[in-house]
């Protein structure tokens, strides 16, 4: 309450003055992602950006998604450092597949009551992913709402714009019949399945969030927590050379649920089960959850993080060049006449 019982703001929930310590606060962290096209700081109501010049009959592409409930482990393990590297390189990703290379990206984050540090935190790992990813934190949302959120829990959201020539957007209508499919693997569970994951971690095995997941050397936070891993670095080079004929992202729904969203109707993807190592994370989550082997691939990336399609010419040199980066790609199946995804 103010003087003399009159309400005001701060009894009501929402304090101001918190508020914008935590916005001076972030005001370094934006402006280590500056570049040259960064035409605006902290604190206009919109962002300014200029389209680079360099990039022949350019398109826009745009993406907006969020943590999900993987937010919960951040708040159990009170680590709030990853999250916000998960949300730009997830939304990076989500644009690459289309050919795009990441210019500017905005966050939200709405919460009940403003935790000093935390928001620091969050928009901290943006600005790590956004200057790993080059890309511009052009700014954001930080929103105080009490009782909307519980103590200590916030909401986290993202979007992105990137740029591509309008020549070289992969919206597979490049592949064809007999194209090879090949994996990149994934850092963990990325951003999807975490829903099923909790129940089998926490309510069926009964760990808690320091516990070590039965033979794997790692605690349930750690495991939980790995960054969702962007492909631009290792992609950027390919897509340069126009060697890709398609991307997919493996995102929620798993193998059968996105590569079919990369590949003209009439084709689908047979895929050889045994072309790769499940990582031991996910047939722990299975053996603990007894959880069926269709219903994995459903829901978790199972080791596959993206796709490309490319023709069989190509392949070879793609997976040497993969390699020579350091990246452990592999060839995973082959386009198929139909539709779907199969596995063999």
């Amino acid at each position: 309450m103010a003087d003399g019982g009159a309400m005001d703001y701060r009894s009501a929930g929402v304090d101001l003055e918190k508020a914008d310590r935590t916005k001076a606060g972030l005001r370094e962290l934006l402006e280590a992602t500056r570049d040259e096209n960064t035409l605006s700081g902290l604190g206009l109501f919109g962002g300014l950006y200029a389209v680079p010049g360099e990039v022949p009959d350019p398109v826009l592409v745009s993406s907006a998604d969020g943590v999900g409930t993987k937010l919960k482990v951040a708040f159990l393990a009170g680590n709030h450092d990853t999250v916000g590297q998960d949300l730009v390189n997830h939304c990076v990703n989500d644009i690459l597949v289309q050919g795009a290379r990441p210019l500017f990206f905005l966050d939200y984050l709405a919460t009940g009551e403003l935790e000093e540090g935390v928001a620091e935190a969050v928009v901290r790992g943006a600005a790590i992913a956004c200057r790993e990813n080059r890309c511009t934190l052009l700014g954001g949302e930080t929103a105080q709402m009490p009782e909307f959120y519980g103590p200590g829990e916030y909401d986290l959201a993202g979007f992105i714009v990137g740029i591509v020539s309008r020549d070289r957007i992969l919206d597979g209508r490049a592949v064809e019949e007999g194209d090879l499919v090949l994996g990149l693997p994934a850092s963990g569970l990325h951003t999807n399945g975490y829903t099923l994951a909790r129940k089998i971690l926490f309510d069926a095995a009964g760990l808690g969030i320091d516990d070590p997941i039965p033979e794997l050397e790692e605690s349930v936070g750690a495991a939980l927590l790995r960054v969702h891993r962007s492909y631009l670095s290792v992609l950027s080079d390919e897509l340069a050379r126009g060697t890709l004929r398609a991307l997919a992202h493996i995102t929620g729904g798993g193998l059968p649920g996105n590569v079919p969203r990369s590949l003209p109707d009439g084709l689908g993807v047979e895929i050889a089960s045994g072309s790769w190592t499940i990582p031991p994370l996910f047939r722990a989550l299975q053996s603990l959850g007894s959880v069926e082997e269709e219903e994995m691939f459903r829901v978790f990336n199972m080791g596959v993080g993206m796709v490309a399609v490319v023709s069989p010419e190509e392949a070879g040199g793609v997976l040497g060049r993969l390699r020579e980066k350091g990246e452990a790609a592999w060839e995973l199946g082959v386009v198929i006449r139909g539709g779907g995804v199969h596995f063999r």
